[in-house]
């Protein structure tokens, strides 16, 4: 898995819209992988991500959750959920390589990416649903957000 300092990877894939997105990680970014739509934990953890979604963009950091899910997939989950962040579809596990996440499960575990100036800026590995947006996004305020 990718560390802290490493240059952040080239990736794009198609999100619940079905548009092509390739992620800017020149100005802060957080990429979280989870393992499936729709499941307990994943929901909790995208509603918490959306619910802090407008002090996430008031920070001018992006935030994409990417899954082995297909487009369609992501698309349902998205709407039930009303999630207004991108979530990737990576069936081919190719964005989860570019990171180096293991899918030899045939999902991704729960791993989060901060980056920021083309590089891996924080590593989240394993981590909890429950709270973890908040975490992250109080980490992220402090990192890039003076004042925040």
């Amino acid at each position: 898995m990718l560390e802290p300092g490493a240059d952040a990877p080239a990736v794009s894939a198609t999100n619940q819209h079905g548009e092509t997105v390739t992620p800017d990680f020149s100005t802060p970014t957080v990429v979280y992988f989870y393992p499936k739509d729709d499941t307990r934990g994943c929901t909790v953890e995208a509603n918490e991500f959306q619910a802090a979604l407008p002090q996430f963009r008031e920070g001018g950091i992006s935030v994409y959750g990417v899954s082995m899910d297909d487009v369609e997939s992501h698309a349902a989950f998205a709407e039930s959920e009303g999630l207004l962040f991108d979530l990737l579809a990576d069936p081919a596990g190719e964005v989860a390589a570019a990171f180096g996440v293991d899918t030899s499960a045939g999902h991704t575990g729960r791993h989060t990416f901060v980056l920021a100036d083309d590089e891996v800026v924080a590593v989240y590995d394993s981590v909890d649903p429950n709270g973890h947006a908040q975490d992250v996004l109080t980490d992220v305020r402090n990192e890039f957000v003076r004042g925040g």
